[in-house]
């Protein structure tokens, strides 16, 4: 039988050793942490500091049951019976309605709903276990590549991989959200009968939990406690040009200078990887970028920001490698050989977890970038991604992998916010390909990682962008027309090509990208093998009628730039997605739960990207309580109907919510 106490503002029980504490923390929300020895720890691996109590605190205390009301929130203690003798809690709105319980014991089966299994060296496998609300549908979790938009019945792996993020916060329909605030790897199984949340390594159960009547409300309270973006500088609001890879200055240079010559606006210019001589160098090499300074100044006066990739990996035959190894700067492996990735050399990952670590870094690019001009960095391989994933074999700063593992892609872009804001009193964009809950407030862009060419693969990006921005990470992008597998030389492609920039256009940042074939191989000054190129990449690459419908998105985009910022200003203030999903708009309109392949950019753009080759027509929904305007001829339509829309290769299906953003009318 449980054992209640409560505190000034929280409440406890006791099960025999097993500790359970809950905490308001936030606007009608709580914090659950369970230790199944000692005292809780508050520590936050997410969450930002508890903050003032503004809601009422009711605490009241029976024999068998404890109830803990904050807001529009209460939890109940029940510990009576063989179904309750843990102690279980349930969670309900301020209306009573029964929000989300955990799993009872069975009766005699005597199962617990958090079971902690001891392991050698004295940490813990840990379930948690919720029961099934009939008809719930689930939103969230971060990037998984699939084209599931509803959650349920699925099965999640809490772990990062090139091209999987897992932000490990959803959205239910039945009126909350739910954190699990633990950066273990692990899995959660949303299933029919019950929800199982795992951690294969850790210390204690904490998650965080938020009532509210409708997803905005949710989101709001959700990036209160785990922070906001900064406000998007004008630079994101545009269009960005990248491919695999600018190999020199006047390869570079000759891209500015063409874009410049056409007039068509580029607000960054990237370059990628292997622009340095050894990886973990963290400098250009001499031979390919001799006039760096020169090179960016020519670019600005363009209007163009140029932005460099950095990795996380450092060459065994790096510059510093024996330094960061002999002060402690890397991921450590426990066992085996300590080669943790085989690319162009062995490589050893950095440990940013590490703050010693995270400023010998800083102080690297701050020298040989920051110091030359380049402002923006794109903090590539932020998983990180280990060769084989064997989570078991390394160790962080903070503990092993399998225990602190989901918390590096933030670490490592809080290394470079930090650094720039004491140096520089800035906060500029950071590019990553990974993020856990609260890497946004860091600045942190995601994008989807080293995906496919194909429109299996645009479908899956569709959703993850929306997944993504319910997980609290409103600045996401993608590579557009995939990374991998894009041959220049074929129809095909160039129709996918112009199928996703037609999307890129209406996505938080708009950045072609790619490892186009054919390629070409590339020698450093010695005549070593360094990383190849792909073909080019630019918009008149493609054909002079593919140039023309590009640049003409690209004007589109430049003519929604006031829009965007003001989609960024809701980010920045209330946590709002840029990407939304139907019903985070249209709530009440029950068709918007079920639709993966149309989203709204913003409160007042419906889009409706082409994901299927050859299609020139594709059907639409318009939801309840609005009236639409088709922006290709400003015809009118009243809610609550589908249409087939017509969707010839230079345009796509976009409406405009009750006679918003008319200006768009025409120009798509």
């Amino acid at each position: 039988m449980a054992v209640f106490t409560n505190g000034k503002t929280y409440l406890e029980f006791q099960n025999n050793n097993e500790r359970v504490r809950i905490i308001p923390w936030g606007a009608n929300s709580f914090r659950v942490v369970a230790t199944p020895n000692g005292p809780v720890d508050l520590t936050s691996a997410a969450l930002l500091e508890q903050p003032a109590i503004t809601d009422e605190v009711t605490i009241t205390i029976r024999e068998n049951e404890a109830t803990i009301q904050s807001g529009n929130i209460k939890a109940v203690v029940n510990s009576e019976g063989w179904s309750n003798v843990f102690g279980r809690i349930s969670f309900y709105d301020g209306a009573g309605k029964l929000l989300l319980a955990e799993a009872d014991g069975g009766g005699a089966l005597l199962k617990k709903p958090r079971f902690f299994r001891s392991q050698i060296g004295g940490d813990y496998r840990l379930t948690a276990t919720f029961a099934a609300n009939d008809g719930e549908k689930i939103y969230g979790m971060g990037q998984y590549q699939q084209d599931i938009l509803d959650l349920k019945g699925c099965n999640l792996e809490l772990a990062h991989r090139n091209s999987q993020a897992s932000v490990p916060f959803y959205v239910s329909n039945k009126g909350y959200g739910f954190l699990w605030h633990n950066p273990a790897v692990g899995t959660v199984t949303f299933g029919a009968n019950t929800t199982e949340w795992r951690a294969d390594s850790t210390k204690q159960l904490d998650y965080w939990i938020t009532a509210g009547a409708t997803p905005a409300a949710i989101e709001e309270q959700y990036s209160a406690v785990t922070g906001r973006v900064p406000m998007m500088p004008e630079y994101g609001l545009g269009f960005w040009q990248c491919k695999l890879r600018y190999v020199n200055q006047d390869e570079v240079l000759e891209v500015a200078r063409e874009y410049h010559r056409r007039g068509v606006k580029v607000d960054v210019l990237v370059i990628d990887y292997y622009h340095w001589p050894r990886c973990g160098d963290y400098r250009f090499d001499e031979h390919f970028f001799p006039n760096v300074k020169e090179m960016v100044a020519e670019c600005r006066s363009y209007g163009i920001e140029l932005m460099v990739s950095i990795w996380p990996q450092i060459d065994v035959r790096s510059e510093n490698f024996q330094e960061m190894k002999e002060r402690g700067l890397l991921v450590q492996t426990a066992h085996g050989m300590d080669v943790q990735m085989i690319f162009h050399g062995n490589n050893v990952f950095y440990d940013a977890i590490n703050p010693e670590t995270r400023k010998y870094i800083w102080q690297k690019v701050k020298a040989n970038y920051r110091d030359q001009g380049i402002r923006l960095f794109w903090l590539d391989e932020a998983e990180p991604e280990f060769g084989t994933y064997d989570f078991d074999t390394y160790r962080y700063y903070a503990g092993s992998v399998l225990q602190q593992g989901n918390i590096y892609p933030r670490e490592y872009v809080r290394g470079f916010h930090e650094g720039e804001a004491e140096d520089f009193g800035e906060n500029t964009v950071k590019l990553v390909r990974c993020a856990w809950a609260g890497s946004q407030r860091y600045g942190a862009l995601v994008w989807s990682g080293d995906i496919h060419s194909t429109y299996q693969d645009f479908k899956n990006q569709v959703v993850a962008g929306l997944q993504m921005g319910l997980a609290g990470i409103p600045w996401w992008t993608t590579d557009i027309g995939g990374f991998h597998g894009g041959d220049v030389r074929t129809d095909e492609f160039k129709e996918l090509l112009i199928r996703w920039f037609q999307y890129g256009a209406f996505s938080p940042v708009m950045r072609i990208h790619g490892s186009r074939t054919p390629h070409r191989e590339i020698f450093k000054a010695d005549g070593e093998p360094t990383e190849q190129s792909g073909a080019a990449n630019e918009i008149w690459s493609y054909g002079e009628e593919n140039y023309q419908i590009m640049k003409k998105f690209i004007d589109v985009r430049e003519a929604m730039r006031d829009y965007n910022r003001d989609l960024m200003t809701q980010a920045h203030e209330k946590g709002a997605p840029v990407l939304r999903g139907m019903f985070y708009e249209f709530p009440e309109d029950a068709t918007t739960w079920d639709l993966k392949d149309q989203y709204m950019f913003g409160g007042d753009v419906l889009v409706a990207p082409v994901m299927a080759a050859g299609a020139t027509t594709r059907r639409v929904y318009l939801p309840q309580g609005a009236q639409w305007t088709d922006a290709r001829d400003g015809k009118v339509y009243q809610g609550g109907q589908w249409l087939d829309s017509k969707a010839a290769i230079e345009t796509l299906p976009i409406f405009l919510r009750d006679g918003r953003q008319e200006y768009l009318v025409g120009m798509i």
